[in-house]
């Protein structure tokens, strides 16, 4: 038995010899391959960009990302001494066909370099293998994010059974039914092509939102919330603030918090595939696939930082955050999650419950799509669309 043991421990040491004999330097890879290293550390992700493609790494997960799809690695990459390491024998298979090159100039990150990558989102997009919508009409000749922006889906969070937060005299569901229907009315105003996935006080899936998203082929969509919180009465009143979330990584507990108290329903209502956190290896799958909206999404959530300056509502923080919110991940187009204010907050609250604050909130979520619609449409006219 004893040899056993040895001979076990005996081929375990071996490996991890051959593996140490077979490490590169993955900015060394990028040098010899002519592609630009890029290394986000609050993500523990890095980038190979090429020409021809991005490959995008994790720290400790054995997948690299291209072309929208995740392929396996024999080894995880890993960090020692300061250096990130990949196998050589998936850097050759990687790069074999010298596809991935690239004519510009390598660059080497800096420190400064780094900081200023810790700040940028890491590229986001949806899994093949997280819940997400299972219908999808075929597509325009364009994709959401890339044409001209006409149809809009709004998407009052919770419903029926599920109240969402609840404050002293409201309910959430209640409060972003209202306002997503003065925000319809304002939209097709201005011309908008606008689909609600309630329009009345009924339960709908959180997958099932994101689904008829799809189904309609919008090309944005806004879901509507209320925060809160679980608090002492005093600290309920110092807590407060509107909030517009995107689909990434969450870089904070507080965010990580609210997006498993938002996720909650699906695992309360027992929804298949349902969960209130994404896994490092599903985040990995969903930033490959939905690489296409990040851009737009962030796009939006500064017009909407724009449209709610000076408004009764101020930002909590700086007003933008990312978390892993169900409700967003099956939406093929550029989204966004809006928390509106803390139902939690007495003052907020009995604001929220107005119609003079629903009808002001609801303008100004119209104005951001608008202002959004226009820059769109000048992006496309500078790229001769």
């Amino acid at each position: 038995m004893r040899n056993l043991v040895w001979h076990i421990l005996l081929c375990v040491a071996l490996a991890a010899s051959a593996w140490a004999s077979n490490k590169v330097d993955a900015e060394q890879v990028a040098r010899e391959h002519k592609a630009s290293f890029h290394w986000f550390p609050v993500q523990k992700t890095f980038l190979l960009a090429g020409e021809g493609d991005t490959l995008k790494f994790a720290i400790g997960l054995p997948y690299v990302s291209s072309h929208g799809s995740s392929m396996e690695l024999k080894h995880a990459p890993e960090i020692t001494d300061g250096h990130i390491l990949l196998d050589s024998a998936d850097v050759a298979g990687l790069f074999k066909d010298g596809s991935r090159q690239s004519p510009s100039a390598p660059s080497r990150m800096t420190d400064t370099n780094k900081v200023a990558a810790a700040s940028t989102p890491a590229p986001t997009a949806a899994p093949a293998a997280v819940p997400a919508a299972s219908v999808v009409t075929k597509p325009k000749n364009e994709t959401a994010g890339t044409r001209e922006v006409k149809t809009i889906v709004i998407d009052p969070g919770h419903g029926g059974k599920d109240t969402g937060a609840q404050g002293k005299n409201s309910n959430e569901k209640d409060i972003v039914l209202a306002v997503g229907k003065l925000l319809k009315k304002e939209l097709e105003k201005e011309g908008f092509n606008v689909k609600m996935t309630r329009d009345k006080d009924v339960f709908i899936e959180l997958g099932e939102r994101a689904n008829l998203a799809n189904q309609w082929d919008g090309d944005l969509f806004i879901s509507l919330h209320c925060n809160a919180i679980d608090a002492t009465p005093e600290r309920k009143k110092q807590i407060k603030g509107y909030h517009v979330y995107v689909l990434r990584a969450p870089e904070s507990e507080e965010d990580k918090a609210i997006a498993r108290r938002e996720n909650k329903v699906a695992t309360l209502y027992g929804e298949k595939n349902a969960k209130e956190e994404l896994s490092p290896i599903e985040w990995f799958k969903l930033e490959a696939r939905l690489e296409k909206y990040k851009q737009n999404s962030y796009m939006f959530t500064e017009e909407m930082l724009k449209a709610f300056d000076g408004g009764k509502i101020k930002r909590q923080g700086g007003g933008v955050g990312g978390a892993g919110f169900m409700v967003l991940v099956g939406a093929l187009m550029p989204a966004v999650l809006f928390e509106i204010g803390f139902i939690s907050n007495p003052e907020e609250e009995a604001y929220m419950m107005t119609t003079k604050a629903q009808e002001d909130i609801a303008a100004r979520v119209a104005k951001a799509v608008s202002t959004y619609k226009a820059a769109v449409h000048n992006y496309r006219e500078t790229l001769g669309r």
